[in-house]
């Protein structure tokens, strides 16, 4: 070998030494040391702040698996690339995070890296919780340090090479991880500024209800709050691309999120309504009011009258389809669904009767959400006084759904029906049973 390609093949080798040691650096993330004991010693206004925050995030929703102890973690989320289960949060010390400081907490929140410096995948919404004030962050390890200890070792989130590599998180958070405070709008109140902070903060509402590229990542832009999925539902569009019918107005916003109904709208149901439950109905009331504020004015939601004319049209409308009832559909309707889901002259049976036309469901490009409620109905509504629904699995067949639900998609909408609705319905049939 001549020294000039020894000389080359010594320096390319130093180079390569140099990346991988660099590469080692930026990815290995050093473990903090565990606290001895639960630490205490927080004031009444930080706890009391914390359990806001708290609310607002709704921590307890996807940290506690179906029948299990709040916040003990073990709750699966299925995503494109596996099943994530969620962690133990409680204060147990050896399978909750009781023996973490106060760093170790806040480098989770912020930068997606737990205590023990392992990468967390971005189910848990760390893009979000980044932007939290210090005031907040600190106020929240205070709520969750005061909270019962739950000794429950949820299932190992084990997905498929090369995901299971988790120092790969290292790339993808220098991609799209865009930490540092929220910027204000100088030219928007104070309450549309506070809505803008927990929208995309704590409430981290953009997780489900904005579209995902193919590494996972929420789009951004015109993207924002323009639709996504969450738990195989149809999170619909929040911004000027709502598929709503009626416009959301302020108003209907916050009775949306505070009580789980807006009669222009319906009710709260699927993965929304322990939103609501657990979050925007428990947080400060002023704190759902700024979120209804800061979201109208993404939906140009418009007047209170001209939403409650627009309304009363398309309830009009609807009733004439159905009576008489001509078609299979009209009449599976009538049998199965009218006696709670009429316009007022019937009687009151279950709690509130959304008037399905007025439904955002049934103007989605795809029916997975109607189905889903005519499949499995309501058991846990946003609050008791909403009432229930029965599940009709049991009692119509794929057909006989897909008759009735492309009744209401064409008769109460004017759009076209859904295609190859049975096979639809067959999967989604399957898809629930399997869970």
């Amino acid at each position: 070998m001549s020294s000039k390609a020894g000389n080359f093949l010594r320096w390319f080798l130093i180079g390569l030494v140099v990346i991988a040691i660099a590469v080692f650096s930026f990815v290995w993330k050093p473990a903090i040391d565990p606290l001895p004991a639960v630490p205490d010693g927080f004031t009444d206004e930080q706890l009391e702040r914390g359990k806001n925050v708290a609310a607002a995030g709704v921590c307890v929703v996807c940290h506690t698996a179906p029948d299990g102890q709040p916040n003990a973690g073990g709750l699966p989320m299925e995503t494109p690339f596996g099943t994530i289960y969620s962690t133990n949060i409680t204060t147990d010390l050896d399978k909750g995070i009781g023996n973490w400081s106060f760093e170790a907490f806040d480098r989770a929140m912020r930068r997606g890296i737990a205590r023990d410096g392992s990468y967390l995948y971005p189910a848990f919404p760390y893009t979000h919780f980044t932007h939290l004030t210090d005031e907040d962050m600190k106020a929240l390890y205070a709520h969750m340090m005061t909270q019962p200890a739950v000794n429950v070792e949820p299932p190992k989130t084990e997905l498929p090479f090369p995901l299971n590599m988790r120092p790969l998180m290292a790339g993808w958070n220098l991609l799209f991880l865009r930490r540092g405070p929220i910027e204000r709008a100088d030219n928007e109140s104070e309450e549309w500024n506070r809505g803008l902070y927990l929208t995309r903060g704590a409430g981290h509402c953009a997780a489900c209800h904005s579209p995902r590229n193919a590494l996972g990542a929420e789009k951004s832009g015109e993207n924002y709050l323009s639709g996504g999925e969450a738990e195989g539902w149809i999170a619909p569009a929040l911004n000027d691309q709502s598929p709503a019918p009626v416009p959301w107005t302020q108003e209907a916003l916050f009775a949306y999120l505070r009580y789980g109904f807006a009669g222009d709208h319906g009710a709260a149901g699927g993965p929304m309504a322990p939103v609501v439950r657990e979050g925007t109905a428990k947080m400060a009331e002023a704190d759902t009011r700024a979120l209804a504020v800061y979201l109208a004015s993404l939906n140009a939601g418009g007047e209170e009258e001209e939403a409650s004319d627009r309304a009363g049209e398309i309830t009009e409308k609807a009733l004439l389809t159905l009576s008489p009832p001509l078609t299979e559909g009209a009449r599976l309707f009538n049998s199965a669904c009218l006696a709670c889901h009429h316009a007022g002259n019937g009687p009151t049976l279950f709690g509130v009767q959304p008037k399905l036309w007025l439904s955002s469901s049934l103007y989605l490009e795809k029916p997975d959400n109607v189905v889903r409620y005519v499949l499995d109905g309501v058991h846990n509504p946003a609050n008791p006084d909403l009432g229930y629904m029965p599940a009709f699995r049991h009692y119509l067949n794929d057909q006989q759904i897909a008759t009735v639900v492309n009744y209401m998609r064409t008769s109460f909408t004017g759009h076209a029906k859904w295609d190859n609705l049975p096979e639809t319905v067959s999967r989604l049939r399957k898809d629930v049973e399997n869970e």
